[in-house]
């Protein structure tokens, strides 16, 4: 398994899933970008490139990560934490070096990224 999904994610994952199309998978990955050089994409899809994408069922989820990006992911656990001002997910990330305040922004040993704005 590429990641790792608590089950307080993988419920509100599920949640959020009654709203998208039969067909969507859970899409996660990186982009350029951030204050930090790399920023985390998580989202819903509905294409899979069997070329570029691997898709693996987790927690009963089916989600897609970009080949390119396990190297950067790999071993990341994604949890959703509630609080008195509403929730959100968190992203634990063993191969970021350098996480910014905003949390989403991050960068590896071997891979620094393009800064821009958080």
């Amino acid at each position: 398994m590429v990641i790792h999904l608590t089950d307080n994610a993988s419920m509100q994952i599920k949640e959020m899933m009654k709203e998208e199309s039969a067909d969507a998978v859970l899409r996660f990955g990186v982009r350029g970008g951030g204050c930090s050089g790399l920023s985390y994409s998580l989202g819903f899809d509905n294409e899979i490139n069997k070329a570029l994408d691997i898709v693996e069922e987790i927690n009963g989820i089916p989600v897609a990560i970009f080949n390119q990006d396990i190297p950067v992911i790999e071993g990341t656990t994604i949890d959703f934490k509630q609080n008195m001002m509403g929730g959100g997910f968190s992203i634990d990330n063993p191969n970021a070096v350098f996480s910014c305040g905003c949390g989403s922004s991050f960068r590896t040993k071997e891979n620094v990224g393009t800064p821009g704005d958080c």
